[in-house]
């Protein structure tokens, strides 16, 4: 499948101006320091964009910030899940503060996502 070069230029511009918990994220998941699995960082994912996405597990990270808190903006967040969900990927999302004030609790529960799930069933974080 070919690229959009809107969203490429979109996901580059998101990748410079990232803000202090992408950021904080960002150092947990790089250079495969979350159970040696590789994140992408800001990347094209049909016509979104997802903060952070783990391929080979198949999940999306998504860090909100306050314009997230609105009724408005959770309904696009929660239709947004539902597609990126249809695409085989699952979604886990975090507010800015959360993982600014509780970086360990953000960074295990990441890390119990990335784990197989049990054969029978599946697990709710």
């Amino acid at each position: 499948m070919r690229r959009n070069p809107i969203l490429t230029e979109r996901a580059r511009e998101l990748r410079r101006n990232e803000n202090a918990a992408e950021r904080r994220i960002w150092w947990i998941l790089r250079a495969k320091r979350m159970s040696g699995f590789k994140f992408r960082r800001q990347h094209a994912l049909g016509m979104y964009i997802a903060d952070f996405i783990c391929l080979k597990a198949r999940l999306v990270i998504e860090v909100d910030g306050d314009t997230h808190g609105t009724d408005e903006a959770q309904e696009l967040d929660a239709k947004r899940t539902e597609l990126i969900e249809l695409m085989g990927y699952r979604v886990i999302r975090f507010w800015n503060h959360e993982v600014l004030t509780a970086t360990d609790h953000v960074a295990a529960a990441i890390f119990n996502a990335l784990q197989p799930e049990p054969a029978g069933g599946s697990i709710r974080s």
